[in-house]
């Protein structure tokens, strides 16, 4: 096969670029289907939040991270402690601690004692945050749904149910296992 051209679902196909080397790229015919299938979902994931991580510096200088920070705050007006944020958004409390940093210094977050346990304290989305993200997250939803756009509705629909089966079936693995 040439440089220029590149094989989709078996046949050859002229190509202004060059083919796409990603995570799936090591995959062989020997390998077990669900390897191939694990590694197919990883390099949609990382090419995704890839193109997300680009569009959101570029657009509105932020970082992906920040962005899901402040989605959280957003669904949670009253506020977050910060152990919350960590789990919410799968990273490590210190991540969180840096985020909020930066945020609270551009007046985006707010920390606030926490009415419970005043040793504690919740992070809240100021005025700004809110209108910050508000336009953040109505951009970053026509960029997901571009991203989507090469498959019809019916297909949204089948993906997103199988992927929610795998989902359930690896918390309950994960649980069995603890």
């Amino acid at each position: 096969m040439k440089n220029s051209q590149v094989r989709k679902n078996g046949a050859d196909l002229a190509a202004d670029t060059m083919p796409v080397y990603d995570l799936e790229t090591r995959v062989t015919q020997e390998h077990h289907h669900s390897l191939k299938l694990w590694l197919r979902m990883l390099s949609c994931t990382v090419l995704i939040e890839n193109q997300i991580r680009g569009r959101l510096r570029s657009e509105f200088g932020v970082t992906l991270p920040r962005f899901d920070l402040m989605a959280q705050l957003e669904r949670h007006p009253e506020g977050l402690r910060m152990g919350e944020l960590s789990k919410r958004m799968m990273v490590t409390g210190g991540n969180v601690t840096g985020i909020t940093d930066q945020l609270e210094q551009e007046k985006l977050v707010v920390r606030v004692a926490d009415a419970k346990d005043r040793r504690a304290y919740s992070v809240k989305l100021t005025a700004a945050g809110r209108r910050a993200f508000k336009r953040m997250a109505a951009v970053h939803e026509e960029w997901v749904a571009d991203v989507f756009s090469g498959l019809q509705a019916d297909q949204k629909n089948s993906l997103f149910e199988l992927l929610s089966k795998v989902k359930s079936h690896v918390n309950d693995v994960h649980v069995t296992e603890e």
